[in-house]
């Protein structure tokens, strides 16, 4: 008998529908025409043992106790997933033959490898059990899926990582937790101060911009716009570009401070020649944007529909897991393996039969056109998200369900749009002695832009613009040598502005590209070639876990800091608000991966530093914590099962009450 263990029992119901009937479908499982079975996890079946499981000192939180590290790890069954695992783990003594159908993804590997374990599948059984990787529940992609199985043992170092880093965020987050709450409360603070290796860099993140915000003093800076005319009356401006000799009056971003240098300027090139010293014309052409991963995709639901992470996730999950209509939502990639291309007809026709604001867009595609996006090398467990061949009435679709949809097709269509051609031109004019340029971009043909003008936005790639740079829609043919006129100049004042608070938008696109926030070399390379701050599972989660723990809050579409939040970074090791441990765990974790390193050589340095750690924390009062009696902490909703919380627990694990309980 084959044991197929799906995740979830939506994926199980996906693998069994294509498998031989008649089925009888049973309590846990679903029995097989051929006698092969089909059950599965709802989630995570087990979790990591609570102190109090390895001592029952550890109940009650005290400094001295801490670092708490076991000699042992210990698993315990999660009550409400009882009942499963005892049928998951009759069916594995019956079976022959195991097939692991986990999501394709680090958790998803840990999640049933933990299981096999746990249910002491060893041996022969254990080596010849095999990896079903689904990221479409859809019956052809299933069947693909099938066809293509591989040896779990292969896998064996994603699952090594993900119970490296398991562990690796127990040990962090509890111990840190326990410590920081039991100095709060010597501070008056009545709540539980969380600490963990992802959610407090992120924490730190805001406090920080927060705190820029609050120092910031606006300065004016100086420009000055040449208005110059041909010697057939076209006009255009230019604007000046200091030189090496205006430095010491200009700010670190090469702004000019100093009002009477630019007056000076201004008076001395008005009613000058202008000789165009130099001239460029290139054609330039800028390829479609790769499809979306999660983040990306919750990036610009962010922006344009003012959707927050957690809801674009839970949108996603059902239009991946209910309605069968894009691929696996928590994807990381995005690049597409190139054998998708013989279905990408299918895929375009089920979008033009699913959502009528495409279907003129599907027609207009080039199917024989094949993007960057399309590169094996860069497709490792899972692909880009994008829809599935499956064609839908949007009726039984919310709004925000068909919103998401949209998105991802219209990302999908764009692979099959030529390039957006424009035709860039850099004018540079020399006036009495000073340098001026502008530039113009005109468009050629509009090519994939034309999917993002459809619905009235103009979405797509605006960026913007340089203090110092002044883009026109479009210069006058001029040539090296030609004499301009320059009569008249501009003196502009500006003045400097003060960073934004962050949006669900940018506070993930920070997460995504942390190197941006890190100053050492060696730290920001790492970063670079990491995630970034946590996973496309768990950045939702972790976002909304801030919110729910007190430490951020809403301002509008703003992302602030609260004073608790504030006063727990406060009173933190600087490298504890920052994502430099983040990297250096992420680098070693991919390095487990690779096989390059070994969990030991992970986790040991790590007990060493945690020792460290709270002995800096004993000595640690915070301040600034509000006083009384703190709310308790709600469970975020429709957070995957499983998913790892910065405090190293699952989503499936008991929070700790606040700590005046347990003290």
């Amino acid at each position: 008998m084959i044991l197929y263990i799906a995740e979830k029992p939506s994926l199980g119901r996906a693998i069994a529908a294509v498998l031989p009937k008649p089925q009888h479908k049973d309590n846990g499982f679903i029995r097989l025409a051929n006698g092969d079975v089909v059950s599965w996890c709802v989630g995570h079946l087990l979790e990591q043992a609570e102190p109090e499981d390895y001592h029952p000192e550890y109940k009650r939180w005290q400094i001295a106790q801490l670092p708490i590290i076991p000699d042992k790890w210990q698993l315990k069954v999660r009550k409400s997933a009882a009942s499963q695992l005892s049928i998951l783990t009759k069916l594995i003594k019956q079976a022959d033959q195991l097939v692991h159908a986990g999501d394709p993804d680090r958790e998803g590997q840990l999640l049933v490898d933990e299981v096999l374990a746990y249910c002491g599948v060893s041996g022969s059984k254990l080596a010849a059990t095999q990896r079903l990787l689904i990221s479409d529940l859809n019956p052809p992609a299933v069947k693909r899926a099938l066809a293509q199985l591989q040896p779990n043992k292969d896998f064996v170092p994603l699952s090594t990582s993900a119970l490296a880093r398991s562990r690796a965020d127990w040990l962090y987050g509890l111990n840190m937790t326990r410590a920081y709450t039991l100095q709060g409360q010597k501070a008056g603070y009545q709540g539980v101060l969380s600490v963990g290796r992802v959610q407090t860099p992120l924490l730190g993140l805001v406090v920080r911009r927060d705190q820029d915000i609050a120092d910031f003093v606006t300065k004016p800076f100086y420009q000055v716009l040449a208005e110059v005319e041909t010697g057939d009356k076209q006009r255009f401006s230019a604007m000046w570009q200091p030189s090496e000799a205006c430095a010491p009056w200009q700010d670190e971003d090469g702004r000019v401070l100093l009002k009477a240098l630019a007056e000076k300027v201004q008076q001395k090139i008005t009613g000058q020649p202008a000789l165009v010293s130099n001239v460029e014309q290139k054609e330039r052409k800028q390829p479609a944007p790769l499809p979306y991963n999660l983040s990306a995709l919750q990036i610009d639901a962010a922006k344009r529909y003012g959707m927050t992470a957690q809801q674009v996730l839970d949108n996603c999950q059902q239009l991946y897991e209910r309605h069968k209509l894009i691929t696996y939502p928590r994807s990381d990639s995005r690049h597409l393996p190139r054998g998708q291309l013989s279905r990408a007809a299918a895929v375009t026709g089920a979008i033009a039969a699913n959502d009528n604001q495409l279907s003129a867009a599907v027609q207009q595609a080039d199917m024989a056109l094949i993007s960057k996006a399309w590169n094996d090398s860069k497709v490792e467990a899972h692909h880009a998200i994008i829809p599935t061949e499956k064609r839908q009435a949007f009726a039984g679709l919310t709004q925000a369900e068909k919103q998401l949809y949209y998105l991802i097709a219209r990302q999908y269509l764009a692979q099959f749009y030529p390039a957006y051609c424009y035709n860039e031109a850099v004018v540079e004019l020399t006036i009495a002695g000073g340098l001026f340029r502008a530039k113009a971009n005109t468009e050629l043909s509009a090519g994939w832009k034309q999917l993002y003008r459809s619905a009235g936005n103009q979405e797509a790639s605006q960026k913007s613009q340089p203090d110092n740079e002044l883009i026109l829609h479009s210069l006058p043919q001029l040539h090296k040598g030609q004499q301009l006129h320059c009569y008249n100049a501009q003196l502009l004042e500006k003045h400097t502005q003060p960073p934004q608070p962050f949006t669900d938008a940018t506070l993930l696109a920070a997460m995504t590209g942390i190197s941006r926030y890190v100053s050492d070399p060696a730290i920001k390379a790492v970063l670079r070639e990491t995630d970034g701050l946590g996973t496309e599972a768990t950045r939702a989660g972790i976002i909304e876990l801030l919110f729910k723990r007190g430490f951020l809050l809403r301002q509008g579409k703003q992302i602030r800091a609260t004073d608790t939040g504030k006063a727990l970074i406060k009173a933190l090791p600087p490298q504890a608000g920052l994502p430099d441990m983040t990297a250096r765990w992420e680098a070693q974790l991919s390095r487990i991966c690779q096989r390059e390193t070994s969990y030991q050589a992970f986790m040991q340095p790590l007990q060493t530093e945690l020792g460290q750690l709270i002995s800096q924390a004993a000595l640690v009062t915070p301040t600034g914590l509000p006083k009384g009696k703190a709310r308790r902490w709600g469970r975020p909703k429709a957070v995957k099962q499983g998913t790892k919380l910065a405090t190293g627990k699952t989503t499936a694990n008991r929070r700790p009450k606040p700590a005046v309980t347990k003290a």
